[in-house]
């Protein structure tokens, strides 16, 4: 499940939003005021979605604040559609500025697409782990470098990540952010089919009978 703190003090929008994304692992925990957002933990939380027009802080205070402070990929979500507040925004810290009104589908792929590229930006290169390595955004096997769709790089990350350890089907599909609630069940065989046929080694994933898979 990606976790969402959202700093809105538009209540019934927040549970608007919240409402859509839910059913795509998306889960949303709104405060109204900026202070106790702010005091609510960020660290355990994949991406702030920040509103500018906020009560006795604003907006941009908060942003300014949270990315000095916290590794935390952030959206302002605002009302403000003047240019100097989008770049101001940005210029402080935001990754991304999506004003109001606008379609939930939007906010959803937005946050796809910010956690992909952040979870790539923020990947290390690891020592090899059974003949596998990470350089940058690209998995090498044998040496070779494998042509994934991001789907499969998320997929075959996370189980290179935990080598040798079963994860289930709720654990992958919750732990990639490419993964909606429409890529479950025979979506993620089909993507596992692939990875296998890429590594050329269709024994290297092994299906684990009623619960899910490793790497092996």
């Amino acid at each position: 499940m990606i976790k969402i703190l959202m700093i809105e003090d538009d209540v019934e929008f927040a549970e608007l939003l919240s409402e859509y994304l839910l059913p795509h692992h998306i889960k949303i925990t709104n405060f109204e005021d900026p202070y106790l957002g702010l005091s609510a933990g960020i660290e355990k939380f994949d991406l702030l979605i920040l509103d500018l027009g906020l009560p006795g802080m604003d907006g941009l205070e908060v942003c300014q604040e949270v990315a000095q402070k916290y590794n935390i990929p952030i959206i302002i979500s605002s009302a403000r559609s003047d240019i100097n507040d989008k770049i101001e925004g940005l210029r402080l810290g935001a990754d991304d500025y999506l004003p109001k009104p606008y379609d939930p589908k939007e906010m959803h792929a937005r946050i796809l697409s910010l956690l992909r590229r952040y979870n790539k930006n923020n990947q290390t290169e690891t020592i090899p782990i059974h003949h596998f390595e990470l350089k940058g955004d690209t998995i090498y096997y044998h040496s070779e470098p494998l042509s994934l769709t991001p789907a499969e790089f998320e997929v075959l990350l996370l189980l290179i990540n935990h080598h040798g350890i079963t994860l289930s089907r709720e654990q992958i599909i919750n732990s990639v952010p490419t993964m909606s609630i429409d890529s479950h069940g025979k979506s993620l065989d089909v993507i596992i089919s692939k990875i296998r046929t890429k590594l050329k080694d269709p024994k290297k994933i092994q299906a684990v009978r009623g619960v899910g898979y490793k790497l092996v």
